[in-house]
């Protein structure tokens, strides 16, 4: 896993032999990697692992953590499974936090806050839903037409 970090961060730090810009494989490939270490970024086991291992410390990789920074926009944020991953991106900019994230303590109690947060978030949701149906009026049903209305 640390070696697939390491060479994911590499490769982005890489241009091409020319100085050129990667192909348009090599962007997809570059897009598609990004997006799936941005949403590891939600798991805090993950990222206790990093901070454990001395990555969270690192200069070079905390400019890639800021670099990584566009994925709040609309138009790459859409892509998102794990919008929350945004949050945890959003709070690794801050050296305390990294600090904190080798704590085990503080790891469970971040995946804690998570799973209250998404049962809260769902029985929000549900209940929200349920009131908007009940506050919409019933649709009335279209007037029958020709044969229809005698059978």
């Amino acid at each position: 896993m640390a070696f697939f970090i390491l060479s994911l961060f590499l490769f982005f730090k890489r241009k091409n032999a020319n100085g050129m810009e990667p192909d348009l494989e090599q962007a997809r490939n570059r897009f598609q990697s990004e997006l799936e270490f941005i949403q590891c970024l939600a798991n805090p086991n993950y990222l206790n692992f990093l901070a454990q291992r001395g990555f969270l410390r690192e200069k070079p990789f905390i400019n890639y953590l800021k670099y990584l920074l566009y994925w709040k926009e609309p138009e790459y944020a859409k892509f998102l499974k794990y919008p929350h991953c945004l949050h945890m991106l959003e709070l690794l900019q801050y050296e305390h936090f990294r600090k904190e994230l080798v704590n085990a303590q503080c790891t469970k109690f971040i995946d804690e806050q998570q799973l209250l947060h998404w049962q809260h978030y769902s029985r929000k949701r549900t209940r929200l839903q349920q009131a908007l149906a009940e506050q919409q009026p019933p649709q009335q049903q279209p007037p029958q037409h020709g044969n229809a209305a005698t059978k």
